[in-house]
């Protein structure tokens, strides 16, 4: 039994409508491809900013801390107004303290939304890819290639 091409009533195969719609499909399924590997790499580029940037942020709240620690032990409390200073600039630090543990956790939530919708472009780019290598197979197989 043939499949007949109903405009032209060759069989479909014969008529080369079918040229068209597979180069499409092709082109189409790898334009796809391509765009995946693109939020791929995206994705993993911003991973690595987001890690850069806690990264740095912590590191100049730790050089913060450490010139407070340093003025605190340099400089001796001898009136009541430098006892005041002394415990705002301790109060500073331990608010100091408390965004870098915030930043960290931020960073963490933030990393791993971005290590999930990393997961699922690099499934939906892999499943592209087989169903393309399949695509390709089928083709081959059937000497239209």
């Amino acid at each position: 039994m043939d499949i007949k091409d109903i405009s032209s009533g060759k069989p479909f195969l014969q008529s080369g409508n079918y040229e068209k719609p597979i180069n499409d499909s092709v082109q189409i399924g790898q334009e796809k491809i391509n765009s995946l590997r693109n939020s791929v790499a995206e994705i993993e580029y911003l991973i690595e900013q987001r890690e850069s940037l806690s990264k740095n942020l912590s590191d100049e709240v730790e050089k913060i801390k450490t010139s407070i620690e340093n003025f605190l032990l340099k400089n001796v409390a001898v009136d009541s107004e430098d006892f005041k200073e002394r415990s705002g600039l301790r109060q500073k630090q331990i608010e100091i303290a408390e965004l870098q543990l915030n930043e960290r956790v931020t960073c963490w939530k933030d990393v791993a939304l971005l290590k999930k919708e990393l997961r699922e472009c690099k499934k939906e780019l892999s499943e592209k890819e087989e169903r393309m290598k399949m695509f390709g197979d089928i083709l081959r197989e059937g000497g239209m290639n």
